[in-house]
């Protein structure tokens, strides 16, 4: 399904629009229905297909392509990495997405939440301290945050942990293809990537593991991706996965120029008293997350969608529903949880989409302060 043309779409935090380059590999893959573990000519074709794009997705992130094993999607490259770690405790940041939280929570293993500030950036002061607690850690840390666009300090963080034997998981869902990611130079051992948040099809994901980690198949069977994963491959989305991996690592540059037109709309949103969330920290150049008071998140995105205009309320990954942002939550405002809106741009997003945005937002706002006054 195709956006309609006159709608503007900034909720790539969700899902972006597949790439043409993403598209046509799709298709060109889809034309060949070979097994890429056939040995014949055919499967041995569709093998090099997967392993061009396992280079592709390795590139994005700066490790060779044995680093990388294809899964079908972030939520389950997260699982893989958390449920293969060898710890006695788990330290999950306070803004981690739920396919961490939760997959933490079902480890069995003692659970502890790594706090932020106001800003939504990880308390290093207090993991430094929390890991001299006796027991290996698993500290997961993700690199950009979904709903604000924080960007951790991941590097940091890492220094901390290896110096205490622990392991550390990045959650690279969003940050990739929107940032620069260097997996050496953040010290992770393992990291999770997804392709539909970059320009990629659903359905298909990676988790990077270093020379630290250990991944040990929780899916058996055959013994496909060096064994650490069973299953016959998702040919056709691995390939367009790399397409997109490639092209949105090209460009990037292009990419940080959003931050201009993010940061022109917030300025328009800070004049009618709208605070904007994680302003103080680094983010994500094109996302935004801000919350009005008394008006409500799920009323917003409906506002928003009448005219024309797709954004989120939080993070999409939770079955449709809309309810008070636990990641405002963590940051210490509460008072605007229930409030918060994310808008999201991507490689196919223009100025004029962001403008229409404002202008959208600012509209409903206007309506909704002139029935509190009637009220009133």
């Amino acid at each position: 399904m195709s956006i309609p043309r006159a709608s503007v779409y900034l909720d790539y935090n969700a899902t972006a629009p597949l790439r043409p380059e993403a598209k046509e590999a799709l298709l060109r893959a889809l034309e060949s229905p070979a097994n890429p573990s056939s040995v014949h000519a055919v499967g041995r074709a569709a093998r090099d297909v997967v392993e061009r794009a396992r280079a592709e997705v390795g590139g994005l992130v700066g490790v060779p392509a044995g680093s990388v094993t294809f899964v079908s999607g972030g939520t389950e490259a997260n699982a893989l990495a958390i449920q293969s770690a060898k710890v006695d405790r788990i330290i999950v940041s306070a803004v981690e997405h739920d396919a961490v939280t939760e997959t933490a929570k079902a480890s069995g293993l003692p659970v502890e939440t790594l706090p932020v500030d106001g800003n939504g950036v990880a308390d290093l002061a207090w993991l430094a301290q929390a890991l001299e607690t006796p027991g290996k850690a698993l500290v997961c840390l993700m690199l950009a945050n979904n709903e604000t666009g924080v960007i951790q300090p991941v590097a940091e963080a890492s220094a901390l942990v290896r110096a205490r034997d622990g392991l550390l998981h990045v959650d690279a869902v969003q940050a990739a293809g929107k940032i620069a990611v260097d997996f050496s130079g953040l010290g992770a051992d393992t990291l999770a990537l997804s392709a539909h948040k970059l320009g990629g099809p659903q359905g298909v994901g990676a988790l990077v593991a270093g020379t630290r980690a250990v991944v040990t198949r929780r899916q058996h069977g055959g013994g496909q991706e060096r064994g650490r994963r069973a299953g016959t491959e998702n040919v056709a989305g691995i390939a367009a996965f790399g397409a997109a991996a490639k092209v949105a690592q090209e460009g990037l540059a292009s990419l940080a120029e959003q931050a201009h037109w993010r940061d022109a709309l917030a300025q328009r949103l800070k004049a009618e008293g709208v605070v904007v969330l994680g302003e103080g920290a680094d983010r994500l150049p094109q996302t935004l997350c801000f919350a009005g008071e008394g008006f409500g998140s799920e009323v917003q995105v409906m506002n928003m969608d009448l005219a024309g205009v797709m954004v989120s309320a939080g993070s999409a990954c939770s079955s449709g529903k809309v309810k008070a942002s636990r990641v405002v939550e963590a940051m210490g405002r509460t008072d605007l949880a229930p409030f918060a809106l994310r808008v999201s741009g991507g490689w196919a997003s223009t100025e004029a989409d962001w403008i229409k945005c404002g202008d959208a937002w600012l509209a409903a706002w206007k309506r909704i302060g002139a029935r509190r006054r009637e009220v009133a």
